[in-house]
């Protein structure tokens, strides 16, 4: 693919040859919602680097001076939360010097935006890596893998952090077979966490229920990566993650990997999954190094593969952050209760359908409601000031349904959805299923003398919980 294609297909990239100073951009090498990444020159080092951009397409686009152009100024809280994680990230990522962790060179602010250059690692995701692949892996692949990757989450997290985000997306896998564990997509979560206060950006299947919960009785740590690092595992051996989390917290439909007869793995490495994949925190492995003995497998130090070509560092001054990520000891704590009764609208946008054939069998008899919003072909594009839209933008109506919708209902109500009837009732968790197309709803429900009501709009594939209120 040429250069010119890279970046017809990546939406707002800079041009090959723009220049940061001694940086050149040569071509874009991955681009997704929240940032776009190049491959670039350093011509005073004569060497390749990587440059990631925040770019949050939703929020943003590229105006003719290459500066980023909110979308609507009701972005701007949400842009600026995620212009300052990246940062922060950034800040957070040049403290370490490990082989098997994406090395962060410098960063700098330009176009209204903020950049990062780092080593340039040559090889594919893991995920790209199994779709091309999948009989490259195994475990014993697995097992030479995975001490490297334990190594670089322990020292994430013996200086007090969390990654919070591994999936088979941010884990890198180099031509030598090295695996990186790539950047902690703070800057995602924080946009989801301040854009629409009902809708939490994470990765689903991946994200464990404290992650979308807050409440005193629970919080994250170590455990909170072991889980998203069991899901990886699972997702190489099975082919699919695990049920969302969220979804488990209703009824839980995951099939434990050792009741599976999986040939060609051993029964260690299965049940260490499935503990990393419990549902409660106190189940799963607390360390990584507990962890890695359930799999009797060592956690590799740096001494260890420092057969890596070490990344060089440029003489840049690295201040200190002025919001550091939390230590272990204080960190946030997070609730479950409420989630659902407090009318909480769970959007798992991150991914498409989530359901496989362990989810919950409600979906297999879901309703499909067409949407009453018109068609738009993109989203118009508001200057600073600008007022926004209250209309959801949806495709042709021919289009399947992206969305599965769980609507807690209660014993003798009736449901319509933009004023249609719906012939559901809610199985025995609770919950009554619907299969939505893009666009805005309505969904009420009435009966034991009261109306509940709630209105969603969908953009984007994935599974909602909705619970409406009076």
């Amino acid at each position: 693919m040429t250069d010119h294609d890279n970046n017809r297909s990546v939406p707002n990239a800079l041009p090959p040859g723009y220049r940061f100073n001694e940086f050149e951009i040569k071509e874009v090498i991955g681009g997704g919602g929240f940032g776009i990444v190049y491959r670039a020159w350093d011509h005073q080092l004569e060497r390749t680097i990587a440059i990631k951009e925040f770019m949050p397409s939703s929020l943003a686009v590229r105006n003719d001076d290459m500066t980023l152009v909110l979308r609507s100024e009701r972005f701007s809280k949400a842009f600026t939360a995620g212009l300052n994680s990246f940062i922060q990230e950034a800040r957070l990522l040049a403290r370490f010097n490990h082989p098997n962790l994406l090395h962060v060179l410098r960063f700098w602010v330009q176009n209204d935006t903020a950049y990062m250059g780092t080593v340039f690692y040559s090889g594919t995701t893991l995920s790209r890596l199994r779709e091309k692949d999948p009989t490259l892996i195994n475990e014993a692949w697995i097992r030479r893998m995975l001490p490297m990757l334990l190594g670089a989450i322990k020292t994430i997290h013996e200086e007090g952090y969390l990654h919070r985000d591994i999936s088979l997306d941010n884990i890198q896998i180099q031509e030598n077979g090295l695996p990186v564990l790539l950047d902690f997509g703070s800057a995602r979560r924080s946009i989801g966490s301040v854009s629409d206060e009902t809708e939490t950006m994470l990765r689903p299947g991946y994200a464990p229920i404290e992650q979308y919960t807050d409440d005193n009785e629970s919080e994250q740590g170590p455990w909170t990566d072991i889980y998203a690092l069991g899901a990886v595992l699972h997702t190489l051996i099975i082919g699919s993650p695990p049920p969302v989390s969220v979804v488990r917290s209703i009824q839980d439909t995951y099939v434990p990997l050792a009741t599976r007869n999986i040939p060609g793995y051993s029964l260690a490495l299965l049940q260490a999954i499935d503990r990393a994949l419990a549902l409660k925190m106190e189940d799963r492995p607390q360390t990584v190094d507990e962890f890695a003995a359930l799999i009797e497998m060592p956690v590799a130090g740096i001494d260890d593969v420092m057969s890596v070509k070490q990344p060089g560092t440029m003489l840049v001054p690295v201040e200190e952050a002025e919001e550091k990520s939390l230590p272990l000891k204080e960190l946030r704590r997070y609730k479950l209760p409420g989630l659902v009764a407090a009318g909480v609208l769970v959007g798992l946008i991150a991914g498409g359908m989530l359901f496989g054939g362990d989810s919950a069998g409600e979906e297999d008899t879901a309703s499909n409601v067409q949407p009453q919003a018109p068609v738009q072909s993109q989203e118009p594009v508001a200057q600073p000031g600008a007022e926004p839209s209250d209309q959801a933008a949806a495709p042709d109506a021919t289009q399947e349904p992206i969305a599965q919708i769980y609507v807690r209902m209660n014993e003798g109500e009736k449901m319509s959805v933009n004023g249609e009837a719906q012939s559901v009732s809610a199985g025995t968790n609770g919950f009554a299923a619907l299969k939505l197309q893009p666009g805005r709803y309505e969904v009420v429900l009435r009966g034991n003398g009261q109306t509940r009501s709630q209105t969603i709009n969908i953009a984007s594939a994935g599974t909602w919980l909705i619970n409406p209120q009076p």
